[in-house]
């Protein structure tokens, strides 16, 4: 198969058959089809990037979701994000995540950077914080 680039979606589902078929055949380094297989795959990855919005995570729900996987409780956040009300203003969006907090959940729980300092949807600055980027 020749590999052109990708315009129109019938040519990614064209592209995306002849990946399945090459990863099954799974083709030697150096072959031809090996080549094939990652030229196909660039111009995919180009093709995607260029139509399907890059996914934004919620860092308010990448915290929920660590939690989660690491059996925490509200309470086990304090260290990474303060007392008591501070981590419940936080996980319901009244509080934005301060530097120093995306830094201790970062370093402690291993939440990407990235995703921690997203804005927070749905966040309404009170009155009281003024965007505080203090602990």
């Amino acid at each position: 198969m020749q590999v052109k680039v990708i315009k129109h979606r019938t040519d990614y589902d064209v592209a995306m058959k002849r990946l399945n078929e090459l990863l099954d055949i799974d083709p030697q380094e150096g072959t031809e089809l090996a080549d094939e297989l990652e030229l196909l795959l660039v111009v995919i990855k180009a093709y995607e990037k260029a139509i399907v919005p890059p996914v934004v995570v919620d860092p308010i729900e990448a915290i929920l979701f660590r939690m989660e996987q690491m059996g925490l409780t509200r309470k086990d956040l304090e260290p990474y994000l303060g007392s008591v009300s501070k981590v419940s203003e936080v996980l319901n969006r009244k509080r934005p995540l301060s530097m120093t907090m995306i830094r201790k959940l970062h370093r402690g729980l291993g939440i990407s950077a990235d995703i921690l300092i997203e804005e927070t949807p749905k966040y309404i600055p009170s009155k009281d914080y003024s965007l505080s980027m203090g602990v």
